[in-house]
């Protein structure tokens, strides 16, 4: 795997992986070329102002794979988050831990040229590119830190799985209305060129953003979306996360 020098998956609390960022080939920095240059060609039209605003903020480039110790010191100033280098998955657990801490597990590979559109595991442009411009972001950074410290704290089942659904119609696949239209925000359409067709497309249900909906709603991570939740401004979001604390009773 070009650019990591760990194994492909490991807990948090084991050695780190290295981002060796001279390690990474020229067929890497092309398939990061060829996805940024696919998304922004829409994504200035559909995204959010803190995603766009977020791209400018951490210095994501056109034409190279990113070097996470110069995101950092672009990052840090604004909200005190890192992107931290992990080879894979993590556990849950050390996950949400990461999160409260204010350190964001980023996976370091890049994936192959075969799989430009669809990956199953996270990669480097699924987290730097579509999760860590909002990192810059006041309100969401504070609302993501939040999500860390509920995750340390769910134990019940019935509370991990509220918690895991409105991770995912908001970190994830989160929608967002701005000027009257509607716009992407969620690490999962930003990065996604088909994802985020799906969801601004008639084949996609837009329900207004409801904390009740979307805690009671499953979701299915190896297929299009057919329900997602538009809220009216990231600082709903930031509401409906305060209020799952008492609602999913971790207090």
């Amino acid at each position: 795997m070009s650019g990591v020098d760990a194994p492909p998956s490991a807990s948090l609390s084991a050695a780190p992986p290295r981002q060796r960022w001279d390690a990474y080939t020229g067929r890497d920095h092309a398939v990061w070329r060829r996805l940024y240059a696919r998304r922004m060609a829409t994504l200035a039209e559909t995204g959010a102002r803190a995603v766009l605003e977020g791209i400018e903020r951490i210095g994501l480039a056109p034409d190279r794979i990113p070097d996470l110790v110069d995101v950092n010191r672009r990052l840090a100033p604004w909200t005190g988050w890192e992107a931290v280098p992990v080879a894979g998955f993590v556990p849950a657990a050390d996950f949400f831990g990461s999160l409260a801490r204010r350190r964001f597990p980023t996976t370091i590979t890049i994936r192959p040229p075969a799989r430009l559109d669809y990956l199953p595991e996270p990669d480097i442009f699924h987290d730097v590119f579509g999760h860590v411009p909002l990192h810059s972001d006041p309100v969401f950074a504070d609302l993501l830190h939040r999500f860390g410290r509920l995750g340390t704290r769910a134990r019940h089942p019935a509370a991990v799985t509220a918690l895991a659904r409105l991770f995912w119609f908001t970190v994830e696949f989160g929608l967002v209305r701005e000027a009257g239209e509607v716009r992407v925000y969620g690490s999962g359409l930003v990065s996604s060129i088909s994802d985020a067709a799906n969801a601004l497309g008639p084949g996609c249900e837009r329900r207004p953003f409801d904390l009740d909906d979307i805690i009671g709603r499953p979701f299915a991570i190896d297929r299009l979306q057919e329900v997602l939740f538009v809220a009216e401004s990231l600082e709903q979001v930031a509401d409906a996360v305060g209020r799952a604390e008492a609602l999913l009773d971790l207090g």
